[in-house]
């Protein structure tokens, strides 16, 4: 069922609603609306026939952009490890659907078989046949981020020559099921590479009616100055505003996304700001996973009734012997004008119609003659779901207090770990091995360098604030996330604040970052300094 961290004050306190509101939604899905969505063969126009993982799921994200735009490091900064199957490089080199998901044991599940796996929520996907299914693939790794959400990388958009080569399925399809299902669609730009490619924009046609899940990030932006980035946001905001063709501005979120360290320091601040924004944004997705279903429920509903008022209406004028190829084309090309009568009849929004080309491309290939007449009993229930059953699965979700201010993290772990335990807001390489098995704590070779500093910062006691230690940490020009693990991992004693020992072990994690290596999730015992070792082996 629904997943919630334990730490959710809520959760406590009501242990099983949100599995209650999931078991819910499930049973008037089936029992209410599948009727009358197999009745008018919507699962033929719209969308598959949901199963029970698609109520179970843990929120998912998925991650659309260009190649190089940052995808996958996206993922690895959030993840702050690779996962099974990882490619980065400047060309495309994701050529495939990774859906990152949490397993006990690291591994990769290739498509054919994911989809047969009835606590999976993709058996869907077999529509888009053997050519897509040897691109997708489960990635399954044992991470606190993948506790709460699942993530899914997407191949690189092509763009110039490459664009024009078939990729052997329906990417936008494939698109657009998952946008269908997923909590969260971020598109990722370049600061460098703005341009939207034939396939990015329809890319972004297959994603348009779920606007209120995207989130728009301008990646990589550390490698111009401010100048530069106020031409490049104004460039991005027109370019997605010919694509996206809303009156509302898109809310663009700003900053570099990887563990390297930033080459203009200068907006170091608002890449702060924006990173604590989007990353509040993602936490928050467990916590309104029972409603984002719900939603999206009463949405299907609609969707669904209109349909059925569709193929009834179409049913209601074919001919019971001769002329119906003719009478078919005829109410085809007259599609508009028939959805202005049920507009009429029923009082129905426009809005809830379906796009009326896509329609009668798909009308095309079906036979008139298997149409059903509108069944007012079927129409009826459904109504009576969305006006009480829905009402009171609704009462079950307690709402959300925007303003608590120590309203604990829903997603926890890897690049989100920074905000909640360390003055920054917010694997294990060969550099954390150095030193290891020598009898001499081998930080204290280099301490000497970082003493004169330490006294600088007018330590207190014997010991500098996190404030102070932050002043002179972010010189280093890494990102927050990244000092942010460092002061967690410096702050031994876990007092939030650093010792002379503890600075200078701040300093020597901050160079095996910056000498390329990956720091360690835990503190090597070799690491730490020898007057805190009895407490740290306790």
């Amino acid at each position: 069922m629904l997943r919630w961290l334990s730490g959710d004050d809520r959760r406590k306190k009501e242990p099983e609603v949100f599995d209650n509101v999931a078991a819910g939604l499930m049973k008037i899905y089936k029992q209410k609306l599948l009727p009358l969505e197999e009745t008018y063969r919507f699962h033929d126009f719209h969308s598959p026939k949901l199963d029970d993982p698609d109520f179970d799921a843990k929120p998912m994200i998925l991650l659309i952009g260009q190649y190089s735009t940052g995808k996958t490091t996206f993922i690895r900064y959030l993840l702050e490890q690779d996962f099974p199957g990882i490619r980065i490089g400047p060309e495309p080199t994701t050529d495939r659907f990774i859906a990152v998901m949490h397993g006990d044991q690291d591994g990769v599940i290739p498509g054919n078989a994911a989809v047969v796996d009835p606590a999976k929520q993709f058996r869907p996907l077999t529509k888009f046949g053997n050519a897509f299914l040897n691109r997708f693939q489960c990635s399954l790794m044992d991470n606190s981020v993948l506790d709460s959400i699942t993530i899914v990388d997407t191949p690189g958009i092509l763009s110039g020559e490459k664009q024009r080569v078939d990729r052997g399925y329906d990417f936008p399809g494939v698109l657009e099921w998952f946008a269908e299902r997923v909590d969260r669609i971020i598109l990722l730009f370049d600061a460098h590479k703005l341009d939207i490619s034939d396939e990015f924009h329809r890319a972004i046609d297959a994603i348009k009616g779920y606007d209120d899940k995207i989130r728009i990030v301008l990646n990589k932006a550390d490698g111009i100055d401010h100048q530069q980035l106020m031409r490049v946001y104004g460039a991005l905001m027109w370019s997605l505003g010919k694509v996206l063709n809303t009156p509302e501005v898109a809310r663009v979120y700003i900053g570099s996304f990887w563990d390297r360290p930033l080459q203009h320091d200068m907006n170091r601040k608002l890449f702060e700001l924006e990173e604590k924004d989007l990353f509040a944004d993602l936490q928050s997705l467990p916590r309104n996973a029972a409603l984002r279903k719900l939603n999206d429920l009463i949405k299907r509903a609609r969707l669904a009734k209109v349909h059925a008022y569709i193929i009834s209406a179409l049913k209601k004028e074919m001919p019971s012997m001769f002329g119906k190829d003719a009478k078919k084309k005829e109410l085809i090309k007259q599609l508009g004008d028939i959805y202005g009568t049920i507009e009429r009849e029923h009082g129905i929004s426009r809005g809830d119609f379906p796009d009326i080309k896509r329609m009668q491309e798909q009308l095309q290939q079906q036979d008139f003659m298997k149409f059903h007449q509108i069944r007012p009993k079927l129409v009826e229930t459904v109504d009576q779901m969305l006006a009480t059953d829905i009402a009171r699965l609704m009462e079950m979700i307690p709402l959300e207090d925007q303003n608590s201010e120590n309203e604990k993290s829903n997603v926890e772990g890897g690049a989100f770990e920074a905000y909640n335990e360390s003055p920054f807001g917010f694997g294990r390489g060969e550099g954390a091995d150095a030193g290891k098995g020598d009898h001499e704590w081998i930080v204290g070779q280099e301490k000497y360098k970082h003493d004169e500093t330490f006294t600088k910062l007018n330590p207190v006691n014997g010991k500098i604030t996190g404030a102070a230690a932050k002043s002179e940490m972010v010189k280093s020009k890494l990102p927050n996330s990244v000092l942010g693990k460092i002061w967690k991992l410096a702050d031994v004693d876990r007092d939030g604040m650093l010792d002379t020992d503890e600075w200078a072990l701040a300093n020597h994690l901050i160079q095996i970052k910056m000498d390329g290596h990956d720091l360690p999730n835990e503190l090597p015992e070799h690491l730490v300094p020898p007057s805190k070792r009895n407490g740290f082996a306790d």
